[in-house]
Formats: C-alpha cells, structure tokens, sequence
C-alpha cells in the first residue's frame, strides 16, 4: 500500500523536517501573540476583570456581623482579589457611634468591603437557631456579580479561594457533607458558590415561602440542586475543626489508606468550618470543664509507641485561641481562653504549620 511504501515513508520525512525548519525561522513572539492573554507572563488570571465577583457574607446581629469583618479582614490580609460585600440588617446604621456602625465603616474603610443594607429573611422555624437562615440566600440576588461566593461566618479562612470563581459556569457549588451519611448525598451549604440570576432567585423564594418548620437554607439548596450542582472537594474547601477530635478520618480523606496528618491536613485546607457540639461557636465564652472534655486527645506516636503526639490537640486549641484573639483585635470584642490553656508555642507552631 502506498502509506506503507519506502518512497511514502520517505516524503513524509521530508515534509516534517520542512515544517520543523519553516517553523523555527517564525519568532517566537509570533506564537505568544497567538495565545490567550490570560496566559501572558504564565499568570492564568492576569486578564480576570475581578470586580465580576465577590466574597459575600450576611450579617443577622452583632456577633455575627464581628465575624463576618474578621472573615473580610483576613481576606484583605490574603490579597484576595474579588469585590466583597456584606448584607446587614437595614436597621443597622453605619453613621453613628454604635458598635454596629464603627464594624461597618471598619469593613468599608479598612478592608474594602461593600455595603448593602438588606431584610432579614426570617420565618417561625422549629429551631430558632436557623430561623434567620435563609437570609444567606440572598446571595443568589446579588445580580450585580457574575458570581459570588457565600462563606459561613462562624469560620476560619486560611487560604484565598479566588480560583473558585473561575470554576465552569453551574447555578451554585458546594461540598458535600462529609461528616453525614455519603449514601444521603447531603451537600454543605457553608461554601456556596453561587451564580446570581432574578430566575433562580424566583425559585428560592417559592421554596422559601413553601417550607415546613424544619425546612432551613441547607435543606431548601439540597431539594433545589442536588442534581445539577457542581460539587466542590470538600479537602480542601469544608473543614470542620471536629475533625481534628474524630479518631476515624475516612470520611474526610476520602480513602481508608492514608494516613491522618493533623498538620498537612491544616497545611492543605482553604476553609475551617467551627463545629464541635457540645462545645459552643468560638466566641462564646466556654466552661474549662467542656474543653476539658471534648478537646482532641493525643494519638500513638508511630516512633515511641506512647501517646505522645498531641498535634491534633495543639491545632484545635490553636485555632480556637486564634479566634480569640483575632477578635479582640479586629472588633475590640474579648473572648475569655482560660479555659483553652494555650501555650504560646502552640500559637507559634500553629501559624508556622500553615
């Protein structure tokens, strides 16, 4: 056949090697004009228009509008890149010299942060814990972004997740619930990322107006999403500080084989999720004898054989001191850590894991 013959085999050849030789005398500057130009200087987000998006946080009362701030303070310290903005109750005044209003002016002035007076969305719940949950929808409402990304407040960030914004286009992402059962299919609505539109918002306003007294945001996103949305790794985005007292990891490795390392898991991790029932939200203040008994224990040291490694126990006080501490400083807010009994190395062995 002709493909097989010598003479075939020999032009092809032939042909190659003009095309390598034409193609080494072409600058190498015309090929670069011929690239994306995000792709210009190897940096893949050089061309983003990052005002596209933003990091949002609602804001029902005091405490969680200091949360909300110390999230956007940190984003600032970060270098984060996208808008943020921050929904408050309307009634909250950013001109007087509240405590409210000295937050707010704090988050406009300091850290960036826009400001959007809004309505509680509020409901009779079974629970009142979440009666105002569902104003954490609002952000698919925010039609001003492309996208936005909704972030749980009673949380830590410990890396900028800018790159999540430029996730292919889906309604809403989010983890999964990996501390429930897998076959549930549960997802977390602590990190939503969200793709705002007055049509989507129409559906969450019907599912919202249709709720039963048990029905909370998580629930309504479930029953909306669960088969259509984009579902974000958990490792590294949905930590949750109970993790770090669990004595089996599967769940969260995702596997039965890796071993569990508190400290690359903290290394790796983008978002800490504060949940350790009974132990209460970190900037209530907690009885001794609660950390005292719900603190992580120290595992087996695999060299000495003694239950001697305790840096799972170190990071969780950490993190929880932190907190603390970053509250004080943020909002002038104390939170009590006598009961955390922190050693200052640990604060210092805990920024140098991360």
């Amino acid at each position: 056949m002709l493909v097989t013959s010598k003479a075939f085999r020999t032009l092809t050849v032939f042909v190659c090697m003009l095309v390598l030789v034409t193609l080494w005398q072409i600058p190498l500057n015309h090929f670069q004009s011929l690239s994306p130009p995000a792709f210009h200087g190897h940096d893949l987000t050089a061309k983003v228009d990052w005002s596209r998006f933003a990091y949002t946080q609602y804001v029902t009362n005091t405490a969680y509008l200091c949360n909300s701030v110390m999230l956007f303070e940190t984003l600032n310290r970060l270098g984060s890149r996208a808008d943020r903005l921050i929904m408050y109750p309307a009634e909250f005044s950013a001109q007087d010299d509240s405590v409210e209003a000295k937050l707010l002016r704090k988050a406009r002035d300091e850290y960036g942060v826009k400001l959007a007076p809004i309505e509680v969305q509020s409901r009779n719940t079974a629970d009142t814990t979440w009666a105002n949950s569902y104003t954490k929808l609002l952000a698919f409402n925010q039609t001003q972004y492309d996208r936005v990304l909704s972030l749980d407040s009673d949380s830590t960030i410990l890396q900028a997740m800018d790159e999540l914004f430029l996730l292919p286009p889906c309604a809403v992402a989010l983890p999964r619930a990996y501390w429930l059962n897998f076959d549930d299919r549960v997802m977390s609505s602590q990190v939503m990322l969200v793709q705002p539109s007055a049509a989507e918002f129409r559906r969450i306003e019907q599912s919202i107006a249709a709720a039963g007294s048990n029905v909370y945001d998580m629930e309504i996103v479930n029953d909306l999403y669960r088969d259509s949305a984009l579902i974000l790794p958990h490792r590294p985005y949905d930590l949750l500080t109970g993790e770090f007292r669990s004595k089996n990891h599967t769940a969260y490795l995702g596997n039965s084989l890796e071993p569990w390392d508190p400290v690359e898991i903290l290394r790796e991790a983008k978002f800490l999720h504060f949940s350790d029932w009974p132990v209460p939200k970190p900037w209530i203040e907690a009885p001794e004898t609660v950390i005292a008994e719900n603190k992580p224990e120290c595992d087996v040291d695999p060299q000495t054989g003694r239950y001697d490694d305790c840096r799972a126990r170190d990071i969780w006080l950490g993190l929880y001191d932190d907190f603390a501490r970053r509250r004080q400083g943020v909002c002038d807010m104390a939170v009590s850590t006598k009961g955390l009994a922190v050693r200052q190395d640990t604060v210092k062995h805990l920024w140098t894991w991360l």
